[in-house]
């Protein structure tokens, strides 16, 4: 067989790079073993030289039989061009392969490709500006045959030709070669086998996997090549919902590429045996229908594959589709699977028909819509079942036989009805869903809808099913959750024949089997407290007697020894002749709702309480503070002096607070002036106000000055008191120098008023009371003048919340410039101008020498 021509009788026409080894030469010699060789090992040895001779001439006669197919079908193309006879034909392929320096094989593959322009030609014309890096114009190819009056021949090649391009031609007769191969095929194994020898060897692949899928998304190993057969025995079927690599492929509708499948982490053929290799997982499609996958192996990790590689890779995958879509399917005959079994009829649109109208709900069946380069543009009804109903009122025979699109042009639209049927199509995977929101054009008015959708793929056909949700059903169910959580039950007693109709909910609440009778109105009283009894009666009079809507709350004492507080509520249903006809309501369980307002009821009484004790305290409290310190205190017998005082409580009375004043004349005939604030509100406060007040007024008695009374009064705060901090400001008036001695304990200075201007006085070293056991305070003297205004002042008159104490101070000093008629009417000025926001007591002390 080594010894074989093609056609014409050109040894150039042996078909290339195919790795088949070249067959031994006829008479060649098999060597035998070496001297001290057993008898078996020379035996053995001339076995094994026979047996690579015999594949060595198989694959010749393949490489040769792929080889004629190329060349007579280029033949036939001359044939058809030229209207000439085969052996004319033959003649000008050989003709034409010597003036254009090429094999008759390279040669018919060229012919074929300009013949053809399909995906082949178009995966070596990428290839050929990727390496020859000219457009593939300017190869040596064959012209066209074309019918000339003389014999055809072909045109000398330019001067300036570039030599004829060795990866075009190869490119070419490998992928033409594989396409031959495949569609001689008899199944998709040889198809397999041919793919890796011709095509993908060359590129670097080891092995090759065609997959198909089935109508619930399952992988079927249909072809393999280059993997063990214990490695394809146990990939042989793949389950729905397992993820590999050719499951993404045909979930996503893309070409998957890993550049190591073990880095990816993704399971699948051939992974134990090159757990680095890379993998390139091509849908196979033809229509919009992915009829399989195409998965390639490489033994090592993978660059980015040339965009030239890529074409030549989704050439194959379109062939590999080509060619499952005409081998008969294993499982069923070829027929689609539907159900388990096979369903005779082509792309199975009768059979989905018949099947069809025997459901309940509208479905369509559907056939794919192919453009002019066979690529999917729509759908085609070809059956609309008994139950369809139009959103528009047509018929259903206006609709059998209309593309989809264009008899529901809104399936493309906000609902991508038309894309999900699509990717049905595309991979088989059934599509289910609740609530789709789907719309149709009524006189271009879009019509919206909420439906279940179903849409399956069997064979080349698609069922799609939906059910309209139904307004009824829909409220129907919601009532039925509202009771369920509302704990409401309903019931219909039948007043003339004594029939009673219960809710489910109502077994549970009266805590009966559903086996078990309802229980009648008039029974009522026997599944309740004795107590309730009355209450009961009443009830029934109104609703039985007297036809009038009733409602009433009882305890309902239930056999399992729990018991529930439960709401009744009837209204009676009258006859035409007035008579009562029936009984209609509802019963509801409201213990959650009693015992919260039980709790809320003890709630308010304790709080009722509570607010009451609150109050009684504060309006003892306030009573202390007013009884030591009026808010108007009476004038001060001082010679040459006019002293003031203002004292206003906090807003809230749960606020009263430890702010004092006292003004008091001593032995030695010169004036204390004070204020002060103690820390905190309420009883505690006000306690520690009156200690301070009551211990300075005691140690000005002494005659000691103000640093000192303030170090002793911090000694009392500190020792004598529970922890009582204050601030305090404390001046000793002499009538007969007129100099004010006066110093602070943490308190803001007091503020001179001295014909048009006022200032405050200068902060003095001093800290607050009761905060270190022993503590000295600066005092400094002021001698005031005739007609000089001093003000002492606690914190309440100036505080704001969203403003500093230096602006609320600088505030406090412009009202105190404007001029007043006198000191009273002066501190009635800064009260009603006081700014402050904190709800504190305020005290105000005004002294103005005459």
């Amino acid at each position: 067989m080594s010894g074989r021509r093609f056609p014409g009788g050109d040894p150039s026409a042996r078909l290339p790079e195919t790795g088949a080894a070249a067959p031994p030469t006829p008479g060649t010699a098999v060597p035998y073993p070496a001297d001290g060789a057993s008898a078996d090992a020379s035996a053995d040895g001339r076995l094994a030289a026979t047996v690579e001779r015999l594949r060595g001439e198989v694959r010749a006669a393949q490489a040769a039989a792929e080889g004629r197919a190329l060349i007579e079908l280029a033949k036939g193309v001359i044939v058809e061009r030229l209207g000439c006879g085969p052996a004319q034909a033959a003649r000008q392929l050989a003709e034409l392969a010597d003036r254009a320096g090429l094999s008759r094989l390279e040669l018919a593959a060229d012919i074929i490709n300009q013949a053809a322009r399909d995906r082949m030609a178009e995966a070596a014309d990428e290839f050929v500006r990727t390496a020859v890096g000219e457009p593939p114009a300017t190869a040596p190819t064959a012209p066209a045959p074309e019918p000339p009056a003389t014999a055809p021949t072909a045109p000398a090649p330019a001067a300036n030709a570039p030599a004829p391009a060795a990866p075009a031609a190869s490119v070419s007769v490998r992928l033409r070669t594989a396409e031959s191969a495949a569609l001689s095929a008899g199944d998709t194994q040889a198809v397999a086998e041919s793919l890796l020898r011709h095509a993908l060897e060359p590129l670097g692949a080891v092995a090759v996997a065609i997959w198909t899928t089935g109508p619930d998304t399952s992988l079927s190993l249909r072809g393999h090549a280059g993997f063990g057969l214990d490695e394809a025995a146990r990939w042989h079927y793949v389950p729905p919902g397992v993820t590999t690599a050719a499951r993404q492929a045909l979930t996503g509708r893309r070409t998957v590429r890993y550049a190591s499948l073990a880095a990816a982490g993704i399971p699948s053929i051939g992974r134990a045996r090159h757990p680095d290799g890379g993998r390139v997982v091509v849908p196979a499609g033809t229509g919009g229908r992915i009829h399989g996958v195409l998965e390639i192996c490489w033994a090592r990790p993978i660059d980015p594959l040339p965009q030239a590689v890529e074409r030549q890779i989704e050439a194959l995958a379109e062939l590999c589709a080509h060619t499952l879509e005409a081998l008969p399917e294993a499982s069923s005959g070829g027929f689609p699977v539907l159900g388990g079994f096979p369903v005779p009829g082509g792309d199975g649109a009768p059979a989905l028909a018949e099947l069809s109208d025997g459901l309940y709900d509208p479905a369509l069946v559907l056939t794919p819509h192919l453009g002019e380069a066979g690529e999917l543009v729509d759908f085609r009804i070809r059956h609309a079942n008994a139950h369809f109903r139009d959103p528009a009122g047509r018929p259903r025979g206006s609709v059998d036989g209309a593309l989809l699109l264009e008899a529901y042009p809104a399936t493309a639209g906000g609902s991508e009805l038309f894309e999900r049927i699509e990717r049905v199509y595309a991979t088989g995977e059934p599509f289910r869903a609740r609530r789709v929101r789907l719309t149709a054009l009524v006189d271009q008015v879009p019509l919206a809808s909420l439906a279940d959708i179903s849409i399956s793929r069997y064979g080349a056909s698609v069922l799609l099913i939906w059910r309209v949700e139904d307004e009824s059903a829909r409220l129907a169910s919601l009532l039925q959750h509202a009771q369920r959580l509302g704990r409401v039950g309903a019931f219909e007693e039948d007043a003339v024949a004594g029939d009673i109709t219960w809710h489910g909910q109502l077994y549970e609440l009266f805590g009966r089997r559903p086996t078990e009778p309802p229980v009648a109105l008039r029974d009522l009283a026997a599944h309740a407290h004795p107590d309730d009894a009355d209450t009961i009666r009443r009830f029934l009079q109104k609703v039985l007697y007297q036809r009038r809507v009733g409602s009433t709350a009882f305890r309902m004492l239930r056999h399992d020894g729990v018991t529930r507080h439960i709401r009744v509520t009837a209204e009676p249903a009258l006859g035409a002749d007035g008579g009562l006809q029936a009984v209609r309501g509802a019963y509801q369980d409201i213990s959650a709702q009693h015992w919260t307002e039980v709790a809320l009821t003890a709630t308010r009484d304790r709080l009722a309480a509570t607010e009451e004790a609150a109050e009684e305290r504060n309006r003892l409290t306030l009573q202390l503070q007013h009884a030591i310190m009026p808010p108007v205190k009476p004038p001060l017998d001082a010679p040459g002096l006019d002293v003031a005082v203002r004292y206003r409580p906090a807003e809230s009375e749960s606020l009263v607070g430890g702010d004092w004043y006292d003004t008091v004349v001593l032995p030695s005939k010169k004036v204390l002036l004070c204020v002060g604030d103690v820390a905190g509100h309420g009883v505690e406060a006000a306690t520690g106000m009156v200690v301070l007040r009551n211990a300075l007024r005691g140690l000005a008695v002494t005659g000691a000055g103000p640093g000192q009374l303030l170090s002793w009064l911090n000694s009392v705060a500190h020792h004598l008191t529970a922890q009582v901090t204050a601030t305090a400001v404390c001046g000793i008036y002499d009538p007969a120098s007129r100099t004010l001695r006066w110093a602070r304990a943490g308190h803001l200075p007091p503020v001179l008023v001295r014909g048009d201007d006022a200032v405050d006085l200068p902060l003095l070293r001093g800290l607050l009371l009761g905060a270190l056991a022993e503590a000295e305070y600066e005092e400094t003297e002021l001698r005031l003048e005739p007609g000089d205004t001093v003000l002492m002042y606690t914190d309440g008159l100036v505080e704001r919340r969203d403003t500093a104490v230096h602006d609320s101070v600088a505030q406090l000093l412009t009202v105190a410039r404007q001029p007043s008629d006198s000191l009273e009417h002066r501190l009635d000025q800064l009260l009603a101008r006081s700014k402050s926001d904190t709800d504190d007591d305020t005290c105000v002390v005004g002294v103005q020498v005459s």
